[in-house]
């Protein structure tokens, strides 16, 4: 439960701090003294924009801080679960403070700080947090009906969460959503499946036909480089013909060649060398070169022989290299890597031939998927229709609790309309139908909607009916009714102070009220009350017992504490309640 709330510099409030217990707790004064800021400050702690506006004037800053309680063996445990897997070293830390405890409770601290430019930031004990993870943690502790929350009730999607709530139906739920997911996108898929088996198509012509070109290459018998090399030589085949056999014969084969003379050279050298042996090294240096003059003469009589002119292997070879750039163009690679697009190609074409071929197996998934949402949406219908009867028993006794004895409230499942079975709206997101709360106030009247015969004052002790139909399922420990008992007269006041007692047997609750029958029957009783100080205003909050939650509860009767016929009905609500 919430056991602290510290405000400083908001609105009104300079520095206030609210002591809060367990049951229920009143918050009480005058209209316009600032009661609701406590709701508003909390509704900050559940993560509601904050706007600069809530600074009060000449601070830097506003700030709100809630400090809760919750017992391991009950709220806790999902509070625990939670932060081990979002915040896992703030439940860490609050374990190794805890391990001399008998019964430990789990201590949550949540702060939000708003700047006057309107910035703001939140804490988790002490630690800073993201706006998202405060807001995930703190509606697990507080929920908080407002003014006209009631309205809400209106509201199908409402009505549908609270028939599933009381019925316990959480995981039947999420298990059911989970299912209709994995059938929804594979539905999603077999609806593209057309337009995709079109482009799956497209694909594989042009895929066959550039596989066409580059197959009929035998890309792995072609080398781009030595057909470069052979054209060039082609296309040069005079020039070069004139050119090296001047070459050849210069070399090797006129009298007077450079072979020629350096063999003869050779052979002096290797006379002498026998009788003068310095002439060895230079003998060897002119074999070398004879024998590389020998080698080169014979290299271009080679080349020479390929230079004759062919026109015919000289188109021949224009035409593959034409080919063979501008496939490389095309594919966006050089001609050496053609054959690696070419083996990239054939692999895509096996995978698109095989998702072809899986298209019939995706149909068979959607529509066991399909079966399994239907399976879980009718058990789930069928668990909600078990529980119809017993929310409306326990509505209609809440109702007589109420002031409305002879109200009939029910509640009634919608099937959603559909044009066949596997028509996506008969499977909404939370199931295959809704649920319409039908009320007859008055005896003689017929049932009707909720949202078209429900006056505000009744929607509210609806409102009021249905969190005690709910009360024993554990949803949120701490409930917060901002002016709940509007719309409810003053004879009403004590069946509804009634009901919200015992509703504090299973949570805290906090309700800001004008009734002095709901205020009396508090366990713990706060004022909310403006004061005029050095021409500033500031609002406190005054926790009351003995006299003053006397005169208070008898300004609330009569507005004015000191009549004594006030007093005394004030000391008979008190004296009836255990809250004096």
């Amino acid at each position: 439960m919430l056991v602290e709330l510290s405000l400083q510099d908001l609105a009104l409030f300079e520095q206030a701090e609210l002591v809060l217990g367990p049951g229920l707790n009143a918050i009480t004064g005058e209209t316009g003294a600032g009661k609701s800021l406590i709701v508003d400050a909390l509704e900050l702690l559940l993560g509601r924009r904050a706007r600069a506006e809530v600074v009060r004037a000449g601070a830097l800053r506003a700030r709100v801080e809630g400090r809760f309680l919750l017992s391991v063996d009950s709220w806790g445990q999902g509070v625990a679960t939670w932060l081990e897997e979002h915040l896992p070293d703030t439940l860490a830390e609050w374990r190794e403070e805890q391990e001399d405890a008998d019964a430990p409770e789990l201590e949550l601290v949540l702060t939000r700080t708003i700047t006057r430019d309107g910035r703001s930031r939140a804490h988790v004990n002490h630690r800073p947090v993201t706006g998202k993870l405060l807001r995930e943690l703190a509606t697990q502790l507080v929920e908080i009906h407002g003014q006209h929350e009631h309205q809400r009730l209106f509201d199908p999607a409402e009505q549908l969460q609270l028939l599933d709530t009381f019925a316990g139906l959480g995981d039947a739920l999420a298990g059911y959503r989970e299912r209709r997911a994995s059938w929804l996108a594979l539905r999603e898929r077999l609806e593209g499946r057309e337009a995709e088996e079109q482009r799956r198509a497209e694909r594989l012509d042009l895929i066959e036909f550039q596989l066409s070109e580059l197959e009929t290459l035998e890309l792995e018998a072609v080398d781009p480089d030595g057909l470069r090399s052979e054209r060039e030589l082609l296309r040069n085949a005079g020039e070069l013909a004139t050119t090296l056999g001047g070459l050849v014969e210069g070399l090797a084969e006129q009298d007077g060649a450079a072979l020629e003379l350096v063999q003869r050279a050779e052979r002096e050298l290797e006379a002498w060398a026998t009788r003068i042996p310095a002439l060895e090294e230079a003998g060897a240096c002119v074999r070398e070169a004879a024998a590389q003059l020998e080698a080169a003469a014979a290299l271009l009589r080679t080349t020479l022989d390929a230079a004759e002119p062919d026109p015919t292997r000289l188109e021949d070879l224009e035409e593959q290299l034409s080919l063979l750039e501008r496939l490389a163009r095309k594919h966006g690679v050089d001609p050496a890597g053609l054959a690696g697009r070419r083996d990239a190609l054939q692999d895509e074409r096996a995978r698109l031939q095989e998702e072809r071929a899986d298209s019939g197996a995706l149909e068979e998934q959607e529509q066991r998927a399909r079966t399994a949402a239907t399976q879980a949406a009718e058990k789930l219908s069928r668990q909600r229709s078990r529980h119809l009867a017993r929310l409306a028993e326990a509505v209609t006794a809440g109702l007589a609790e109420l002031g409305l004895e002879r109200a009939r409230f029910e509640a009634q499942l919608t099937p959603h309309p559909a044009d066949g079975v596997a028509d996506p709206r008969r499977l909404g997101v939370s199931g295959s139908e809704g649920v319409e709360f039908l009320l007859a106030a008055n005896p003689g009247e017929r049932m009707g909607p909720l949202r078209r015969v429900a006056s505000g004052g009744e929607a509210a002790r609806i409102l009021l009916a249905l969190r005690g139909a709910l009360a024993v399922r554990q949803s949120t420990p701490t409930l917060v009714f901002d002016e709940v008992d509007a719309g409810v007269g003053g004879r009403l006041g004590p069946r509804v102070a009634a009901h919200l007692g015992a509703l504090g047997a299973h949570h805290q609750v906090l309700v800001v009220t004008h009734l002095p029958s709901i205020a009396a029957a508090a366990t713990r009783h706060l004022r909310v009350a403006k004061e005029v100080e050095d021409g500033r205003t500031r609002t406190r909050a005054t926790a009351l017992a003995g006299e003053a939650r006397v005169s208070e509860v008898a300004d609330m009767i009569a507005g004015g504490a000191e009549a004594a016929t006030a007093r005394a009905e004030a000391q008979r609500l008190l004296d009836g309640t255990t809250g004096s």
